[in-house]
């Protein structure tokens, strides 16, 4: 299968490209800033450790949708190498120019991501 008519598979090569690489810098920092929350009651008091499990809880939602988007990068990329971007996964139809350039990731068509959420 071609890519999809209308649709600058170099630019959006490089848009995914430069979004991988901003991703995997953000998650290698992340992983490097990373500590767990004391729990210990003695040395912090009840509210500081709320407050400091909370702040985890928030931490560990954001790396989960850090590794989500460079999966739906990286298999975007793949799609271009093999000549399938730009068509939807679920129907096969293309996929708008418009919603590539708002969402290179993007593997639904419009219709179908309606009826997938």
């Amino acid at each position: 299968m071609n890519d999809a008519p209308g649709i600058d598979t170099k630019a959006m090569q490089a848009a995914l490209d430069a979004r991988v690489a901003e991703l995997e810098a953000l998650l290698e920092s992340a992983a490097i800033s990373r500590t767990d929350t004391e729990l210990d009651q003695q040395r912090i008091g009840r509210l500081s450790r709320m407050d400091a499990m909370q702040q985890q809880a928030m931490e560990d939602e954001t790396l989960r949708r850090r590794q989500r988007e460079l999966s739906l990068c990286r298999s975007a990329l793949r799609r271009i190498e093999d000549g399938d971007y730009g068509f939807c996964t679920a129907c096969d139809e293309p996929i708008a120019p418009r919603r590539l350039e708002n969402d290179p990731s993007a593997m639904l068509c419009i219709g179908c991501a309606g009826r997938a959420g």
